[in-house]
């Protein structure tokens, strides 16, 4: 082999040596810049994940109130259809009592011989209210 052959067999392996070594150390700058970006990455969502454990809270918090509010409006239905019920029992009582007390007055009045029929007790007591003028 000639000298000049050797050369550049000298030559190309030692272009191979620094490209290898270029490549390597791309590599190694490459993989330093995603190790960075990763760091962060995870430094940004640990700060963030505090902000989301508030908005849950806050959620949790919001929800709460809500089932709160929601139980608040149940028990006030439930205690104003039993107060319309009471209303409407108190008032058929009257009802009846009413009746009751107008079916007592007619009796009365059936069973007492110096009883007038209501029509002329009522005409009786203008004609009395007149009389005293």
């Amino acid at each position: 082999m000639s000298s000049m052959t050797v050369t550049w067999i000298i030559v190309a392996v030692v272009v191979v040596l620094i490209l290898a070594a270029l490549a390597l150390l791309l590599r190694k700058r490459q993989e330093s810049r995603r190790r960075e970006e990763a760091e962060s990455l995870r430094a940004h969502t640990k700060e963030q994940s505090s902000v989301v454990e508030q908005r849950q809270a806050l959620a949790d918090e919001t929800e709460a109130k809500a089932r709160g509010a929601q139980a608040d409006a149940d028990a006030r239905a439930a205690e104003a259809v039993r107060l319309q019920h009471q209303a409407q029992s108190r008032h058929s009582e009257a009802s009846s009592s009413r009746e009751e007390l107008h079916e007592n007055r007619e009796r009365a009045d059936q069973l007492d011989p110096d009883a007038q029929p209501r029509q002329t007790r009522r005409e009786g007591s203008s004609e009395q209210r007149s009389e005293r003028e």
